[in-house]
């Protein structure tokens, strides 16, 4: 295969199991994530104490009744060792031990690529009716990717379309609460369904290469709008505006709300939605729904109300330059929605600095209800069990 990328030499860690030693940095990850999946949840915060009242359990009149069924056929389809290693109770630490990388740390569930074509669709079939399709094509196109860094790199250890793990989590019901998460490289998936309601979020998505230009998807790209809208409304601001919206030069090196970094606190910074023209706030919004209508679009206009409620209290952030092809990290806060997109160093590829060809996205709903956490809290205080 020809293409444009070059691999970076490094070691190889295995994805599909945990090795008998893992290197230091990864070790302390490994240790972080065993930690945070024991402390409290509280939320992405301001200050540690989550703002109450942002997310009314609520009737909205929609059904998700196909999302459930999705589930339920897929569970259908196991045997009982399937359902046993698929299946969690809805509380279980599982749910907030996903990660975006590659190597083995803390997956759990059913590997994808363990199932054969039949059960593998009954389970992206649950995904599929949870996002709108062009949610579902970013999705498949991460996975897609994926087999593109194996063909470039040729590590079959660490990277494939299928590495890629599905837990459902309570029982899949359209009257009691239940969720389901998908969980591996650069995809990570999490689904809270209370009643009429769907949370959506911690939904982490990237990529490395952003762009297959060679091999089996030769064409497939991800996160053009998330990178052209991001930088358009920057440019769009005037000198004083800009001087605003920007909080730094140097990259972070990725994004703050990432793998477990459920209690995340990030005060607000950046500029004030209020002191953008008109058009600068459609702009903003439009890019908060290419994020958010990643979802059914049922869903996804109701979590657009939420977010136009609070519209002046929405803040945009850059870090980074806004030249032609320049890095750049961007986020979007409010009481309700946390967005963060940044370009990152190679790890897979070789690329020392931070280029266009690796990118990395996440959404929270901050104040408690990432994994439907508010909506649960909710539910069990009406409905005693």
């Amino acid at each position: 295969m020809v293409t444009r990328y070059t691999p970076r030499e490094r070691r190889s860690t295995p994805a599909r199991h945990l090795p008998d030693e893992l290197p230091e940095g990864l070790q302390r990850r490994r240790g972080l994530a065993l930690q945070s999946s024991r402390e409290p949840f509280v939320g992405v915060t301001t200050d540690g104490h989550p703002i109450r009242g942002l997310y009314p359990l609520r009737d909205t009149g929609l059904t998700l009744e196909d999302v459930t069924w999705a589930a339920e056929m897929f569970l259908t389809s196991l045997d009982a060792g399937g359902k046993d290693a698929v299946t969690f109770t809805l509380d279980a630490p599982e749910w907030r031990m996903w990660s975006n990388i590659h190597p083995f740390l803390a997956r759990h569930g059913l590997l994808l690529e363990t199932l054969d074509d039949d059960r593998r669709n009954a389970a992206l079939a649950i995904a599929r009716a949870a996002l709108s399709p062009r949610g579902y094509e970013t999705a498949r196109n991460v996975m897609k990717l994926n087999e593109t860094i194996r063909e470039i790199t040729g590590s079959d250890a660490e990277y494939g379309e299928w590495l890629y793990w599905i837990g459902i989590f309570g029982d899949p019901s359209d009257t009691s609460p239940w969720g389901f998460q998908i969980d591996g490289h650069h995809l990570n998936l999490n689904f809270t369904v209370v009643g009429s309601q769907l949370v959506a979020t911690p939904m982490f998505m990237g990529s490395e290469p952003v762009v297959a230009d060679a091999g089996k998807y030769a064409g497939t790209a991800v996160f053009r709008d998330e990178e052209r809208q991001g930088a358009a409304l920057m440019t769009s601001l005037s000198a004083g505006l800009r001087r605003r919206a920007l909080i730094g030069e140097d990259l972070p090196g990725d994004v703050f709300t990432s793998a477990f970094r459920d209690n995340f606190e990030m005060r607000y910074e950046g500029l004030p939605a209020g002191e953008m023209t008109s058009a600068q706030q459609m702009a903003l919004l439009a890019l908060i729904d290419t994020y958010v209508g990643r979802v059914r679009s049922d869903q996804a206009l109701e979590r657009m109300h939420e977010v136009r409620a609070h519209l002046d209290q929405t803040y945009f952030a850059w870090i980074g330059g806004t030249g032609d092809g320049s890095p750049f990290y961007y986020r979007v806060h409010s009481p309700v929605i946390l967005i963060e997109f940044d370009h990152q160093s190679g790890t897979a590829l070789e690329s020392p600095r931070p280029s266009r060809d690796h990118i990395h996205t996440v959404v929270r709903t901050p104040n408690g209800n990432d994994y439907g956490r508010d909506l649960l809290r909710q539910h069990h205080a009406r409905h005693r069990h």
